[in-house]
């Protein structure tokens, strides 16, 4: 008589969602050092708004920019281990990414204050990011807690 042992490596959707964020991440911090996906690659500086590079032709980069972009990514590839832990990361990270898209939004680009550097394109696409990471993380544990109450 044969047994199987039922063993816990599937994800929850969180953790999914966490992990491909991360990777998207990760992969965008990667494509932000190689030239000609970068365009004008030779102008990036460390931080500032004078760095001219831009991923695919459209958002502005910069070293500090990409390295983000990896940290990010990095993150998310660790705190998906957990489903509590990938919940934390989408909705933590989102809220950063609407605190940036504002900031994007007050401070003059042309200004020292845009040392990360941001342009128009940045801006809105950390208000997607943001709404759509902690969108993420509510649609996918919405109703976890009435589950484990309801055994």
């Amino acid at each position: 008589m044969s047994t199987t042992h039922a063993t816990r490596t599937s994800r929850t959707p969180v953790q999914q969602a966490a992990l491909v964020v991360g990777a998207v991440f990760l992969l965008v911090g990667i494509l932000g050092f190689i030239p000609g996906i970068t365009t004008h690659y030779d102008t990036m500086q460390f931080a500032a708004h004078h760095s001219e590079a831009k991923l695919l032709g459209i958002f502005q980069v910069s070293i500090l920019h990409n390295l983000v972009h990896l940290a990010f990514g990095v993150a998310g590839l660790a705190l998906s281990r957990t489903a509590s832990q990938a919940t934390m990361y989408l909705f933590a990270g989102g809220a950063v990414y609407l605190v940036l898209w504002l900031y994007g939004l007050i401070i003059d680009h042309d200004s020292a204050a845009n040392f990360v550097p941001l342009n128009t394109a940045d801006n809105w696409l950390h208000l997607v990011l943001g709404l759509g990471m902690i969108g993420l993380a509510a649609a996918l544990t919405r109703g976890r807690a009435d589950a484990r109450t309801a055994r």
